[in-house]
């Protein structure tokens, strides 16, 4: 499955975002899953930050899936990023990212939430996709590229 909508809200598309650093993009992200969880974005980013701590989640080819476990959350909610410019973040590759795609989990998701990682990673890692997502002009074309799935694509 590789539509993302059962996660992924309409608003939680971002396109031309600015950010200098991990540490602001993550303070950005929090803000727009807070929206949507009413969780501290406080709280939320020091997850992803905690988490990046561990190592890069900047897996290569310009995408990263920072990811974290959160109190409170009754499922797992994402917020999808396209940055204006690529931004340093360690990546496997060292390859400036510019495509992210963040997870939060409910702290008890276990292999819920690595099963959402697996998918989104999967299809993070389809070249063709990313080239569509880096060239979609909107946040509704971007929407639209993330909640269809792949055989509808193929039809």
């Amino acid at each position: 499955m590789t539509d993302f909508s059962d996660m992924l809200r309409h608003d939680a598309v971002l396109t031309g975002v600015v950010t200098a650093n991990k540490k602001s993009l993550f303070q950005q992200l929090a803000s727009v899953a807070a929206l949507q969880t009413g969780l501290d974005p406080r709280v939320v980013a020091e997850k992803l930050a905690e988490r990046e701590k561990l190592g890069s989640t900047g897996f290569g080819g310009g995408v990263a899936i920072p990811h974290g476990k959160l109190e409170g959350l009754p499922q797992i909610v994402a917020v999808f990023a396209r940055l204006a410019q690529p931004i340093e973040f360690q990546a496997v590759d060292d390859v400036p990212v510019d495509l992210i795609f963040a997870l939060f989990s409910p702290v008890g998701a276990g292999s819920d939430h690595l099963k959402a990682l697996a998918r989104v990673s999967r299809r993070m890692r389809d070249r063709a996709f990313l080239a569509k997502l880096r060239g979609a002009g909107s946040p509704d074309a971007l929407w639209a590229l993330l909640t269809q799935d792949e055989a509808r694509d193929a039809a």
